[in-house]
């Protein structure tokens, strides 16, 4: 007999939604092991501190309906408003100086920042992301995970999985990093903030981000400007964390806002007149589909299982 504990709840959010819109920076590419889309229904596996959960979303009309699995249902439960982007204030962001972005805005009313409250897995996953193309980052996360993580609870998709504790990531053996395509670097780092995770979680309790929350972070080896800001824009729901030292995104911002690329400084400057919000007109440039022409070749995708 299947005991899984099952919860369920309606979330009236009360302002305009788009699901799809605010859930996108959890996505890890069409093969992420922990998050995905099926139609309308939008899956997430999670690790809380009472165990594994299974959360499914489906978004009808005004509402959203959550129904977790797992001994960490509640927790996951009680988490979906936040999720959804509830405490997402955009009332005071001022874009008359950018029509452009105004009318971006206008057409995207349902876009919310959303707030996992799950310090170390946006940790883990960003670490994954540094310093190498996407292609490189998604392979490695699907191969850790994959062999690593654990069987969700409930009815997840085939494919699924959990990732692993704080304690089961610091046993991953050095060989299973190499054949993962994962560096040392990054996987020394990984372990390094497993060590820690408890910790990391505790920085929650300071709010949304900003510079503490961002020092905390950053007091870890291996974490930089560009992966805390990573981190805490969807653990913390960081409004005004823009990710600098991308290899793209000043580019991006630069023909979005000057019709010209710039380097981090000159986004930085770009961004301050909306100062505590920058992480919302990252999102709405990210909506433009504006990207950098192509003027190279691009980044070389390095296999570490070769070396």
């Amino acid at each position: 007999m299947d005991v899984t504990v099952r919860v369920e709840t309606v979330y009236r959010p009360g302002y305009p939604l788009n699901l799809r819109q605010t859930l996108a920076p959890l996505v890890r590419g069409a093969g992420d092991p922990t998050h995905r889309w099926e139609g309308a229904a939008f899956w997430r596996t999670v690790n809380t501190d009472a165990g594994a959960a299974t959360l499914h979303l489906v978004q009808r009309g005004g509402e959203v309906h959550a129904t977790a699995w797992g001994p960490g249902a509640d927790i996951v439960i009680d988490g979906v408003p936040e999720l959804c982007g509830s405490g997402d204030d955009w009332s005071d962001l001022d874009l008359r100086p950018h029509p452009f972005l105004a009318e971006v805005l206008r057409n995207a009313r349902g876009l919310r920042l959303l707030r996992t409250r799950s310090v170390f897995e946006a940790l883990v996953a960003a670490i994954f992301e540094q310093k190498v193309t996407s292609i490189e980052a998604r392979r490695g996360w699907r191969a850790i995970i994959g062999k690593f993580g654990t069987e969700p609870p409930g009815p997840a998709p085939q494919g699924m999985r959990v990732i692993p504790d704080a304690k089961a990531w610091r046993r991953i053996p050095s060989w299973e990093w190499h054949r993962a395509g994962v560096g040392p670097q990054r996987a020394e780092t990984a372990v390094r903030a497993a060590t820690v995770a408890s910790s990391l979680e505790k920085t929650i309790t300071l709010g949304r981000g900003g510079s503490v929350v961002a020092q905390k972070l950053r007091s870890l080896p291996g974490i930089g400007v560009w992966t805390a800001a990573e981190t805490t824009q969807r653990s913390h729901g960081d409004p005004d964390s823009p990710s600098v030292g991308d290899f793209h995104l000043p580019a991006i911002v630069g023909w979005a806002l000057a019709g010209a690329p710039v380097d981090d400084d000159g986004m930085l400057e770009l961004l301050s007149p909306f100062a505590g919000h920058r992480q919302r007109v990252m999102r709405l440039i990210e909506l433009t589909g504006i990207r950098e022409p192509a003027r190279g070749p691009r980044a070389p995708i390095r296999d570490y299982r070769a070396f």
